[in-house]
């Protein structure tokens, strides 16, 4: 038998099914996004799709550009809104939140599954124990056509965290270090598995962080196992019969990687590339005019209660600007009861509505020519934010907290 990707393969397609078989396999889950769905609606038409197969495993979300900020955008809006009331597929529209929030948040996605997603970081579902992958908007249509999707069986990389994070080291320094020593491309169409004390250690929205990230190391999949966590987060959220996937004990590993990250300092991927990642005492001191706390990979309500403890009673540098986005309205509601959303305001933020915010560049937030931008996004590339003479930054939450209120990169450590 095998890897975690391999058993969940496997009990799709009926048979015992190796890395490198070319199978198709049914799918459990499917979705995309304001930036993919036109596309998939057009081949879908040109496929000359009739009907989506099964309506209740398909959802829309219009997440990227919210609210919509040109004429175009809004007629694609219209255009994905009349495709979904068609179809009867689950529509999330503005404001409603981040599909790699909404998904796991509302159920959708359980241990087990195939789910794919017209978006490179559906890799996240990995830490509910999902066999999740990003595919192209004319595999999407295809899918919602036939039930089914095509897939390399890939090879495994086994990554081990073991020790005890030092505080103010959270799940996205982890995450980046896991980029900066495996590349970009160090792990393309491979899956991967992540285990050890560390991950142990973390609660489910903190494992989302480091499956989100899986895919900037060119994976497949960011696998993880199914614990005590994993079902106590479920617990309320899903009414899907779910079994557990786990590994065998004679899976074969393309290799394993096992690493003590008990001296790991806060990590920083510097401009342009997110696997260009230095300890933060490289970098610290570097002024900062942008700090954007959000996104699919730090937009949830730990990540922003996290940034409000550091915040509170704080304001913000005169010399920057703090923006934040939570990832749903669910995590909104929650911090405005909680009264995080107040904190974070009262020293200086720009909160905005649910969405993914400036981590596109299409809406707001984006930079001026020549500024430095601090952020909690999964990419760094030029123009990621929507101008290519920015240059990004990323950090955890904590590091991008305690740099608002310095106006500089700075240690969180200091503080915590």
């Amino acid at each position: 038998m095998g890897s975690i990707a391999e058993e969940i393969l496997s009990a799709h397609v009926g048979k015992a099914v190796k890395a490198g078989e070319i199978v198709v396999a049914p799918v459990d889950y499917m979705m995309s996004q304001d930036g993919t769905t036109p596309l998939t609606i057009k081949a879908f038409e040109d496929m000359n799709g009739q009907k989506v197969l099964d309506p209740s495993k398909y959802s829309i979300v219009i997440d990227h550009n919210v609210p919509s900020p040109i004429e175009g955008v809004s007629n694609l809006h219209k255009k994905m809104r009349e495709f979904a009331k068609k179809h009867g597929v689950k529509l999330y529209d503005i404001g409603e939140g981040v599909c790699h929030t909404l998904l796991p948040e509302s159920g959708k996605v359980a241990p087990g599954m195939i789910v794919i997603g017209a978006d490179s970081h559906t890799t996240t579902y990995g830490a509910l124990n999902v066999f999740s992958s990003g595919v192209g908007s004319t595999d999407m249509a295809a899918a919602l056509i036939s039930g089914k999707m095509w897939f390399k069986v890939p090879e495994t990389i086994k990554l081990v965290y073991d020790g005890k994070l030092q505080k103010g080291v959270y799940s996205k320094d982890v995450a980046l270090h896991m980029v900066g020593t495996l590349t970009s491309n160090g792990a393309t169409y491979k899956a991967l598995e992540i285990y050890g004390d560390v991950i142990d250690a973390m609660s489910v929205d903190a494992r989302m962080t480091i499956s989100n990230l899986a895919v900037e190391t060119g994976a497949k999949a960011g696998l993880m196992a199914c614990d005590e966590k994993t079902v106590k987060y479920l617990a309320d959220k899903t009414k899907v019969p779910f079994k557990p996937v786990y590994a065998t004990m004679d899976a074969k590993y393309e290799r394993v990687i096992v690493e003590d990250l008990s001296d790991m300092s806060p990590q920083i991927a510097c401009p342009p590339d997110v696997d260009n990642v230095v300890p933060i005492d490289k970098v610290a001191g570097l002024p900062l005019d942008q700090i954007y706390i959000g996104t699919c990979t730090n937009g949830r309500y730990e990540d922003l209660e996290i940034a409000a403890k550091i915040l509170d009673g704080k304001t913000v540098n005169k010399s920057t600007r703090l923006i934040v986005a939570p990832s749903s309205k669910m995590i909104l509601t929650q911090g405005l009861e909680t009264g995080i959303i107040g904190k974070l305001v009262k020293a200086g933020a720009t909160v905005l509505s649910p969405s993914c915010g400036p981590c596109v560049g299409t809406c707001n937030g984006v930079p001026s020519d020549g500024e430095n931008v601090l952020s909690t996004a999964n990419r760094n590339f030029k123009g990621r934010m929507g101008n290519t003479k920015a240059d990004i930054y990323l950090s955890s939450p904590a590091t991008a907290a305690y740099s608002a209120i310095k106006g500089c990169i700075a240690d969180p450590r200091e503080v915590l």
